[in-house]
């Protein structure tokens, strides 16, 4: 005899991921694809957390296409909805392209047009790193704080 089916209760999933193609399209789509996730986790779009993300995953994202990009191998993205933060981790196939270390992002030139991407990840970020990978290639982790966690727990479990 076995025993009765029991009914399992439905799991929230707070770790979403998804690989991009290494292109401008695909940069942009990250950015959409993060802002919807945080949509789903019941972040406000309109909110400074929801914010600094967007614009540390469209930065994140356009240095992976732009300085980590290898033909034919794509990037990811991940977040995650950890303790009291959402953590982004954006993450290429190039490894001898790392970028500077937190605190030693050089300030651009007024005049360039380019390299501010880290300097706005080190300012919207409450933490962020660069990790290796055991495959060639690298991780970009930053972490943006939710200042009203409990609540937004609760939300996510009353669904």
């Amino acid at each position: 005899m076995t025993a009765p089916f029991t009914p399992q209760l439905p799991i929230t999933v707070r770790t979403f991921s998804q690989r991009l193609s290494s292109t401008p399209r695909g940069a942009r789509l990250a950015r959409h694809l993060a802002l919807n996730q945080l949509h789903t986790w019941g972040i406000p779009d309109d909110s400074d957390p929801a914010h600094a993300v967007a614009v540390i995953v469209a930065e994140l994202a356009a240095n992976a296409v732009t300085h980590g990009r290898v033909p034919g191998r794509d990037f990811e993205l991940r977040l995650s909805l950890v303790t009291g933060s959402v953590r982004i981790e954006v993450t290429d196939t190039r490894a001898e392209q790392r970028p500077p270390a937190p605190g030693a992002v050089p300030t651009p030139d007024p005049l360039d047009e380019d390299g501010r991407g880290l300097v706005l990840v080190d300012a919207l970020a409450d933490r962020w790193e660069v990790l290796e990978r055991e495959s060639p290639g690298k991780t970009v982790r930053a972490e943006v704080d939710l200042p009203r966690w409990r609540a937004l727990v609760r939300r996510a479990a009353d669904r």
